[in-house]
């Protein structure tokens, strides 16, 4: 009796832990009430959350993306915009091949900005922990494909291994007879003929079977992988 009042207490406000059965995630969160609704936070479907001019705080919930941009009091389970099919494209395990043109958005051609359009390509461009969900698949993602370049990829223990894009491929595989990769080394990209630092990955495995973008994100927030969470959260809330 005690364990159900305690629940009930903590119904209609932000969880720390996976106690409530209908709860979003937070995944993305900026302004002056960050700190409050953090990254990674637990918010009941049933809550209402109040936030100030500049806030912007997006919730992955059980039945869709709840985008709440402030000043105002918002119920976070009211009418969240239903993105099954959007996740689902981002989560698709594509084939192993090169891939033709990254997906893109933007209202003509001057303001067209690439996208990695799924969650399992590695961005070049982007440091820090990478989920996948398969150690022998690897796909590398680059969001300029205007002609051919060769990245480099080294190991942990110095072995390097060439991923060559063709011009006008955005995703290119790294070849496995020439080189595996594991979780938790940290290993290096670097672009061709760029005097800048190279890209710090540091690679970790998560079961990409998930159903529901929520616990999709979860999983992604609890292996650090958050360059993977803002793809979510931008590709499910545009």
């Amino acid at each position: 009796m005690s364990v159900r009042i305690a629940g009930l207490a903590l119904a209609g406000a932000v969880l720390t832990g996976p106690v409530a059965a209908m709860a979003g995630v937070v995944v993305k969160s900026t302004g002056p009430s960050s700190s409050k609704y953090p990254v990674g936070a637990k918010v009941a479907d049933s809550a209402t959350i109040t936030l100030k001019a500049g806030d912007s705080v997006t919730v992955l919930t059980s039945r869709g993306t709840k985008v709440m941009k402030g000043a105002g009091t918002f119920k976070v389970g009211e009418r969240p915009k239903v993105t099954r099919s959007r996740f689902s494209a981002l989560t698709r395990t594509r084939a192993a091949n090169r891939v033709r043109l990254g997906s893109v958005r933007g209202g003509n051609d001057e303001n067209i900005v690439p996208t990695n359009p799924s969650l399992w390509y590695v961005d070049v461009t982007k440091p820090g922990t990478i989920c996948l969900n398969s150690m022998d698949t690897v796909r590398f993602w680059r969001p300029d494909s205007a002609s051919i370049a060769t990245y480099s990829l080294t190991a942990p223990d110095g072995v390097s291994a060439d991923i060559t894009f063709d011009a006008e491929d955005s995703v290119a595989p790294l070849d496995p007879a020439v080189m595996s990769v594991s979780a938790g080394g940290t290993y290096s990209i670097s672009a061709p003929g760029s005097e800048a630092a190279n890209v710090q990955i540091t690679f970790a495995f998560i079961d990409g079977e998930y159903r529901r973008a929520d616990q999709m994100a979860e999983a992604l927030i609890a292996a650090g992988c958050t360059t993977q969470v803002d793809q979510m959260a931008d590709r499910l809330s545009e």
